[in-house]
Formats: structure tokens, sequence, C-alpha cells
């Protein structure tokens, strides 16, 4: 990731490196404060790639992807974005090392009802809705030890994941206030395409309040999909780093062509020469 943020968007991570205080690139397992700044330069730093060779019917971004789709679009100044992830990495580290720690776990070959049940039975989260089959909880470690017990006797995989907070659950709501309070004295432009939010799988109204909230919200982002098929779009980029949001893509609407960023680099497709 560090080595096309140096190439492509060299602003970017002198920015970075002096709003962190560190560069973020050399700790990114470390903490969310540090992985969320590096994700988001390194998208920046993909879509400059190839922002001059497409015109995107509309963009959304997959929960810190948000910003980056914002700041993709015009909605959002890139380094007034880069400084609220900064801080939104910051917040939801500390709000997560307040509130006891937490983790996720991903439930393979669960329906959304199931998925729903499992978490009401262990006051867990329902945090993503990635794909059919893929469904995210977040909560405390020993709740989701819990429900991967029980998940295992419904026949479900339960696949714990390695990430150092329990995000979009209860254990963030200490980070709400504050970044919306941030959020309050940025300026929002018109933007030059339409940007679906995951929270509320609709295009933003309300930047400052929804940003914020989504931080507590389940990531819907197979009907995010859904949504952006619905509305025309038949191609799909993932401008981030690897290829996680390319793979969902057709399995959330099968048919539809979707590739990540060195795929396309590679080889051009048809519809985006």
């Amino acid at each position: 990731m560090r080595d096309l943020v140096a190439d492509i968007r060299p602003d970017l991570l002198d920015a970075v490196t002096d709003l962190v205080g560190d560069d973020p690139f050399e700790r990114v397992d470390e903490s969310t404060r540090f992985a969320q700044p590096a994700i988001f330069c390194a998208s920046l730093a993909g879509w400059t790639l190839i922002r001059d060779r497409v015109e995107p019917l509309a963009v959304a971004g997959h929960s810190l992807g948000e910003l980056t789709a914002l700041a993709a679009a015009g909605v959002l100044d890139e380094h007034e974005a880069l400084r609220l992830v900064v801080l939104r990495g910051q917040l939801m580290a500390e709000s997560g090392e307040a509130s006891g720690g937490g983790t996720m776990l991903a439930l393979l070959g669960a329906e959304a009802e199931q998925a729903a049940a499992l978490a009401t039975r262990h006051d867990v989260s329902v945090a993503n809705d990635n794909a059919p089959g893929q469904i995210v909880l977040s909560g405390a470690p020993d709740a989701l030890r819990a429900v991967r017990k029980d998940a295992r006797a419904d026949g479900l995989r339960a696949l714990p994941l390695d990430v150092s907070g329990a995000f979009h659950s209860r254990q963030m709501h200490a980070a709400v206030h504050p970044f919306a309070e941030a959020l309050a004295d940025v300026d929002v432009d018109d933007g030059t395409t339409e940007v679906i939010s995951c929270a509320t799988v609709r295009p933003f109204r309300d930047v400052h309040t929804e940003l914020a909230a989504a931080l507590i919200k389940p990531v819907r982002w197979r009907e995010t999909m859904i949504e952006l098929v619905a509305r025309g779009a038949s191609t799909f980029i993932d401008a981030g780093p690897g290829a996680v949001l390319a793979k969902l893509a057709p399995r959330c609407v099968p048919g539809v062509v979707a590739m990540p960023l060195n795929g396309l680099l590679e080889t051009p497709h048809p519809a985006l020469a």
C-alpha cells in the first residue's frame, strides 16, 4: 500500500504522517487508528490512477470507504477527508478500549434472519451484511465465542476476524458525538456524482449526521450493491487495496462485472476504454 501512495500521491503520505505523528503504513496491524488512515490513502491513490478514465454512475464505500467515496466524488475535500479519517480511527480505537475491547465474527452460510437471531440471543450486533451467506457480528469476545459455538451447532461456519475492535456495534457509541462535532465544521460540496450510503442504502442527504451515525449502524453492503444495479450499474471497480469488494459484487448481484484495481490496469475492460 505504501509504495502506491508514495508513487502516486506523495502529498497524502506527507499529510497522513504529519496527522498521525508516525508512518501509519508501518503500524497498520497495531490498531485501527493506523489502519484507517493507511487504507484511505491507498484507496484514494488507487482512485487517482483511474479517475481520468472512468465516469462513474455512482460511487459507494464499505464503512471507512464511504469517506474515500465522498472524496472521490468531490463532496469532501481530499485532505479534509483525510483529517476526518485520522480522527475517526483515533475515536474508534479509544471507544473500543473504553468499553472493554471487542472483536468481530463472520458467519458463513447464514441467512440474515439466522444472524439476527444469534446476535439477539448473545447480545452482540450485526455489523456487516456483506453478501448472501456472509454476515459479520460484532461485540465482546466472550459473547462471540458463545455465538461461534451455537453457529456451529446450527451447521454454520463461524470465522473469527483479525480486527482490533467491535466495529459497527454499541462499543463505538462514544465515538459518535465527537465525530459529529468534527463533521459539523467540514464544508460539503455537491460533488460530481451520487454517493450511496451503505448505512441507509440511498444517496447521502446529510453527510454531517449520516457519517457519524454510521459508526454504530450495520454496513448494508449486499443491499448497496443491489441498489447500484437498480440504478443502472453493471460494471464495478474496486479502487481499494486488495480485491475483497470486487469478489463480493457478483455474489450480491450475479452477472455483474467486477474487477480490482490491479486487474483493470493490467487488462482494461472494454466498458472502461
